[in-house]
C-alpha cells in the first residue's frame, strides 16, 4: 500500500509556544483527512526540550559524548551558559514572529526549493493538488475519502503543510505513480512504448536543402528521441519491451495523463455507499473542495534546472520556440509533442502547416492586388467618372429620402478608384485559384497527418479507442443500465426520451441565439439607413474636405459603412462572449456519452453559431445590399417603413463596402484575440505572483509557481482552432473582394504561433496530455467551407462586382465596329424624369447643392438597365439587363464546375497517406506480429526446460496479482 507523508512545517519554537499558551501537549492538528506522519517529524514532536539556543532558537539538548555539554541540533554550537526557557518565551513571541516566518521558508529553501520530486528526491512529483483550508466538515470529509482512494488505486502522496506556501493558506498534495500503476494503466489505455529500434533508413532529402539551413533548428531539439518500433504496453511482458530505467521509461507527458486518469474516476465515497455521482477530481474542483490540480512544469522557463535528472524541457521550448524572434525558425514539434501530449502537438502542426501553405496565397493575392494598383490609369470607365466633362455633367438622383440632394457622378472618383483596386480582371482569376488552393491545403494536410500519426504512434489510434473512453459525468448521471450485445456486459445506457427532451431544448436554445443573431445585423442595417440620411444631410456641404490628407476620402458612404461595421464588430464580440457559456452549459445538459462526442457537440454549435455571428453583416453587403431597392419612382422600404428605404449600392459598387466590412471584422477579431490571448493571461499572473517576486526565486516552489500561474482549460484548444478556422472562413468566403486577406492571416499566424507557444510555456500551467490522431470534427468543417467558398465566390465575381456587366458591354454593347470600353458608364445609368419623384423622395428645401437649377436640370440617373421616360415600356427592364443576368448565371455554373472538377481530379491525384509512410506502417506491424510470436516461443522454451528439469507439472503460469484497485469506466 502506497503512503502518504505529510510536512507540519512548524519550527520546533512554535510548537514549544503552543504549548506553552495552550497548556497541551504537542501533536498533529486534525486537518479532516487521513494521513501518516513521517518518522521524523514524530520524533521530533515527541522529543521537544524546555530548552532552546539563544542563537538560532533550535533544540538544545545533551551532547551524546559528553553528558555535561549542551549542544544546538540547528546549529550544532555547544553551550555552557544557561539558555532559554520555557518561562521566558511568552515575552519574546510577539518579537520573533517575523523571524519565525522567515525561518520556515530558509527550511523551504533547504528541502524543495525548485524541485520536481518528493522530500526524497527520488519520486517524481506527478500531479499537484491544492486547497485551502476551512471549517467546512463535508469538504474535509471529502478530501480524506478521496486521498484514502487514491491511496487505494496505488498513488503515492505527500503533502505540504499550509506555512509553507507564501500566502501560508494553502495546501499542495503532491502524488506520485509508482511503476506498478504506471504499467498496469499503461496496459489499460493501450500505450504504445519502443521495442526495437527503428531499422528503416530514413530518404527524406530535400533538394538545394542548404538554403534551408537558417531555418533550422538544432537536431536534439528537433528529434529529442531516438526512432524506435512500438506497440502497445502489456503489464506481463516487461521483457519484451527497450525498459531500461523504469523511472524514465514512460515519458513526464505519459505520466500525467495516466495519474488524470486514475484522479477522473476515483471515488470520494466510503465503498459501503453506491453513490456514483460522487467521484471525480472534476466535481472536486467544481464544489471547492480542491482550488487547482495540474501536472507540474519540468522547471522554469528562462532558465535550466539544477537538478541533473530533470530534462528541462520547458526551457528548451522557451529558447527555441515560444519566442518571436524564432518566428523564422521551423517548430521543434517532436519536443512540442513529448512535453504536451499529440493534442496540443497535432494542433501547432496544423497551425504550422497552414501558415506555410498561407505563404503561397498571400503571394498571389498580393500580385492581384499590384496589378489592380498598377492598371487603375489604363481603365476607361474610372476615367469617364472623375472625367469633369463626363463624370462631372452626370446629375445622379437623390440617395435617401428628403435628406439628400441631387449630387454629381464625380463625387465619386476616389471611392470608384478604391474599387478598382479589388474589382479588376484579376479578381477573377484569384477566386479561382483560391478554389484550388483550399483543395492542395486540405489534400497536403492529410498526407502530413499521416506522416505525423506515424512518427507519434497514433496509427492505430482511431476513434474506437476514444469512444470506448466513456466521460465521468456520462457514468454518474446514467441511472440506467443495459445488457451490451457485443461485450455482454451491463452498460450505463440514457433513456431515449430523456436525451430527445435534452436535443430538443439543446436545438431550441442554439436556434434562439441565430435568431438573436439576425435581429442585431437587422438593427445595424436599420442604423445604417437612418444614420446615411443623417451624414449626407450634415456633409452636403464637404466640411470633410478641409481636413489634410483623408478629407476629400470621407463620403457619407464611407463613413456610415465603417461605423456601422464597428459597431456591428462589438455586437459580434458581446454576443460571442454570453453564447460560450450558453453552448458549454446545452452541451453539459445533453450528457454526450464520450469525450469525442462531446467535443463535436461543442464543436458544431459554437461553430454554427460562430458562422452567422461573424458572417452575417458580409452576407448582407455581398448579397442584398443594393439588390432589391427598386428605382426613383418606386423605391423600396424595410419592413415597409416611409423612412427606412434601402440601401443603394456606391455608384462604384458594393464591392468596396464589402472589403471594408471585412477588413474591421477580421482584423479587429485578430487583435482583439492576441490581446486577450497574450496580454489579459499576462496582466492576471504578474498580479498573482506580485508578492512571491519579492522573495529570493530559491524559496518559491515549484508547485506554487506553477499555482501562481494561469489555469489551461480543457475548451483552451477548442478556442484556439475556432479562431483559425473563422479566419480560414474569411480568407476562403470572401476573397474575390479582398485579394490581401490572405496576407492579414499570414502576418496574423505568424505572430499567432509565437503567442500561442509564448502563453502556453510561461503563463499557462502544464496542460494534461492527451491523445489526438487528428483536428477532430475541424476538418469536416475545413471541408465544408471550401466547397461553399467555391459558391460564395462565384456570387461575389458575379452579382457584387461589375466584372460581368462590363464584359457584357465589351463584348455586346459597345459602340462603333472595334471592342472597347468607352461609353460603359453612361451605359450603366439609367435616366429618371425629376418631375416624376414623389413628394416623400423630393430632397427637401435647401438640401440640394447651389448648383442644382431645377429648371434646367430636368432629368438624373440611376444605377440600373432600364427603359427612359417616354419609351413604350418605361421604367422596366431592358434586354441588356436580362442578358447581363443570364451571362451572371452562366458565369456562376462554368465557374463552380471547372473549380470542382480540379478540385476532385487534385484530390484523387494526390493520396492521402505517402508510400513511404504506408511502408513503413507495414513493416512496423509485421516486426510486432513476428517479435511476439519469438518472444512467447522463446518464453515457452525457457519454462518448459525449467519445469522439465525439476519434474514438475506444466501449467501455463499465471500472472501477478494486482496489488492496488484499477479504475477503469465501463467500456461499450
Amino acid at each position: 500500500m502506497a503512503g502518504m507523508t505529510r510536512r507540519t512545517g512548524k519550527s520546533k519554537e512554535e510548537t514549544l509556544i503552543e504549548m506553552s499558551e495552550a497548556g497541551s501537549p504537542s501533536g498533529e492538528e486534525n486537518n479532516g483527512y487521513h494521513s501518516t506522519l513521517d518518522s521524523g517529524s514524530q520524533h521530533d514532536d515527541a522529543k521537544s526540550s524546555s530548552s532552546l539556543c539563544s542563537e538560532c532558537s533550535g533544540t538544545v539538548s545533551k551532547s551524546s559524548s559528553h553528558s555535561s555539554v549542551l549542544v544546538c541540533d540547528q546549529c550544532e554550537k555547544e553551550h555552557t551558559e544557561p539558555v532559554q526557557h520555557l518561562s521566558s518565551l511568552a515575552g519574546i513571541w510577539r518579537k520573533r514572529t517575523l523571524f519565525l516566518k522567515y525561518r520556515s521558508r530558509v527550511d523551504k529553501q533547504q528541502q524543495s526549493k525548485d524541485s520536481v520530486y518528493f522530500r526524497d528526491g527520488k519520486r517524481r512529483i506527478d500531479f499537484v493538488l491544492s486547497y485551502v483550508e476551512d471549517k467546512d466538515d463535508r469538504k474535509q470529509e471529502r478530501r480524506k475519502l478521496y486521498e484514502a482512494n487514491m491511496q487505494k488505486a496505488g498513488l503515492e502522496l505527500e503533502l505540504e503543510d499550509k506555512s509553507e506556501s507564501e500566502d501560508g493558506k494553502t495546501f499542495f498534495l503532491k502524488i506520485h505513480a509508482p511503476w506498478e500503476v504506471l504499467a498496469t494503466y499503461a496496459d489499460v489505455l493501450k500505450i504504445k512504448v519502443p521495442f526495437k529500434v527503428n531499422d528503416i533508413p530514413e530518404n527524406r532529402e530535400i533538394p538545394v536543402g542548404w538554403l534551408f539551413t537558417p531555418l533550422r533548428l538544432p537536431d536534439h531539439v528537433m528529434h529529442p528521441d531516438p526512432d524506435y518500433f512500438t506497440s502497445s504496453f502489456d503489464s506481463n511482458k516487461h521483457d519484451f519491451f527497450l525498459i531500461e530505467d523504469k523511472e524514465t521509461f514512460f515519458p513526464n507527458s505519459t505520466r500525467n495523463r495516466i495519474v488524470y486518469y486514475i484522479l477522473s474516476r476515483c471515488p470520494y465515497n466510503k465503498e459501503d455507499r453506491l453513490n456514483k455521482d460522487k467521484r471525480g477530481i472534476k466535481r472536486l474542483l467544481n464544489n471547492g473542495t480542491y482550488t487547482s490540480a495540474f501536472p507540474l512544469h519540468d522547471c522554469r522557463y528562462w532558465v535550466k534546472s539544477r537538478d541533473p535528472n530533470c530534462e528541462s524541457e520547458r526551457y528548451s521550448l522557451y529558447r527555441y520556440w515560444a519566442r518571436f524572434f524564432r518566428f523564422y525558425k521551423e517548430q521543434p514539434l517532436n519536443l512540442v509533442r513529448k512535453y504536451y501530449g499529440e493534442k496540443i502537438g497535432i494542433y501547432f502542426a496544423w497551425l504550422g502547416f497552414y501558415t506555410e501553405m498561407l505563404f503561397y496565397a498571400a503571394v498571389v493575392g498580393l500580385i492581384c492586388f499590384i496589378y489592380g494598383v498598377a492598371t487603375y490609369d489604363n481603365t476607361v470607365w474610372t476615367k469617364e467618372i472623375c472625367d469633369k466633362d463626363i463624370g462631372g455633367e452626370i446629375v445622379m438622383c437623390p440617395l435617401c429620402d428628403k435628406k439628400c440632394g441631387f449630387w454629381k457622378l464625380n463625387s465619386t472618383c476616389n471611392s470608384t478608384w478604391q474599387s478598382h483596386l479589388f474589382d479588376n480582371t484579376a479578381t477573377v482569376f484569384f477566386a479561382i485559384f483560391m478554389g484550388i488552393w483550399v483543395t492542395l491545403f486540405l489534400e497536403f494536410w492529410k498526407r502530413r497527418q499521416a506522416r505525423l500519426g506515424y512518427e507519434w504512434d497514433l496509427v492505430d489510434f482511431e476513434e474506437e479507442q476514444q469512444r470506448l473512453q466513456l466521460r465521468p459525468e456520462y457514468e454518474t448521471k446514467c441511472t440506467s443500465r443495459r445488457l451490451n450485445r457485443v461485450t455482454q456486459e451491463m452498460e450505463p445506457y440514457f433513456p431515449v426520451t430523456s436525451k430527445c427532451a435534452r436535443l430538443c431544448l439543446s436545438g431550441a436554445t442554439v436556434l434562439f441565439w441565430i435568431s438573436l443573431i439576425i435581429a442585431s445585423i437587422i438593427g445595424v442595417i436599420a442604423y445604417r439607413l437612418a444614420v446615411f440620411a443623417a451624414l449626407a444631410s450634415v456633409m452636403k456641404d464637404s466640411p470633410t474636405n478641409k481636413l489634410e490628407l483623408v478629407g476629400s476620402l470621407i463620403t457619407p458612404q464611407l463613413a456610415t459603412s465603417v461605423t456601422a461595421s464597428c459597431i456591428n464588430f462589438v455586437i459580434i464580440m458581446l454576443l460571442n462572449f454570453l453564447y460560450e457559456r450558453v453552448a458549454i452549459w446545452i452541451t453539459d445538459m445533453e450528457v454526450p456519452k464520450t469525450h469525442v462526442e462531446y467535443e463535436n457537440k461543442l464543436t458544431v454549435k459554437m461553430f454554427l453559431f460562430q458562422f452567422v455571428n461573424y458572417y452575417s453583416s458580409c452576407f448582407y453587403v455581398a448579397f442584398f445590399k443594393g439588390k432589391f431597392v427598386g428605382y426613383p419612382g418606386k423605391y423600396t422600404y424595410m419592413f415597409h417603413i416611409s423612412n427606412l428605404r434601402n440601401e443603394e449600392c456606391d455608384p462604384g459598387g458594393c464591392l468596396i463596402e464589402l472589403t471594408t466590412q471585412l477588413v474591421i471584422v477580421m482584423t479587429g477579431k485578430q487583435v482583439w484575440g492576441n490581446i486577450q490571448e497574450a496580454l489579459l493571461p499576462w496582466l492576471k499572473n504578474w498580479w498573482s505572483s506580485r508578492n512571491a517576486r519579492s522573495h529570493p526565486e530559491s524559496l518559491y516552489s515549484r508547485w506554487e509557481q506553477d499555482y501562481d500561474l494561469q489555469n489551461f482549460s480543457q475548451f483552451g484548444l477548442f478556442y484556439e482552432y475556432l479562431e483559425m478556422v473563422i479566419q480560414f472562413g474569411f480568407i476562403t468566403l470572401f476573397v474575390a473582394s479582398f485579394p490581401l486577406a490572405p496576407l492579414l492571416a499570414l502576418m496574423n499566424n505568424i505572430l499567432e504561433v509565437r503567442v500561442d507557444a509564448w502563453k502556453l510555456t510561461t503563463q499557462f500551467r502544464r496542460p494534461v496530455a492527451a491523445k489526438a490522431h487528428s483536428i477532430g470534427a475541424w476538418d469536416e468543417i475545413l471541408n465544408l467551407i471550401a466547397v461553399f467558398s467555391v459558391v460564395t465566390n462565384a456570387f461575389i465575381v458575379a452579382f457584387t462586382s461589375d466584372m460581368i456587366p462590363r464584359l457584357v458591354y465589351f463584348y455586346a454593347y459597345h459602340p462603333g465596329t472595334e471592342l472597347t470600353m468607352q461609353g460603359y458608364v453612361n451605359n450603366s445609368l439609367s435616366v429618371f424624369k425629376i418631375s416624376q419623384i414623389s413628394t416623400e423622395s423630393t430632397p427637401d428645401p435647401g438640401e440640394n447643392p447651389a448648383w442644382f437649377n431645377s429648371s434646367v436640370i430636368t432629368t438624373c440617373r440611376y444605377r440600373d438597365y432600364r427603359y427612359p421616360p417616354g419609351h413604350e415600356h418605361e421604367y422596366s427592364h431592358t434586354m441588356q439587363f436580362w442578358h447581363i443576368l443570364a451571362a451572371k448565371m452562366a458565369f456562376i455554373i462554368i465557374m463552380e464546375h471547372v473549380v470542382f472538377v480540379v478540385k476532385f481530379f487534385v484530390a484523387w491525384l494526390i493520396p492521402d497517406v505517402p508510400s513511404d509512410v504506408q511502408a513503413r506502417v507495414k513493416r512496423e506491424r509485421y516486426l510486432v506480429q513476428e517479435y511476439l510470436h519469438n518472444y512467447e516461443v522463446d518464453k515457452l522454451k525457457k519454462q518448459l526446460n525449467q519445469k522439465g528439469e525439476e519434474g514438475q507439472c506444466i501449467c501455463p503460469e499465471i500472472a501477478a496479482t494486482v496489488k492496488h484497485e484499477v479504475l477503469s469506466e465501463c467500456l461499450t
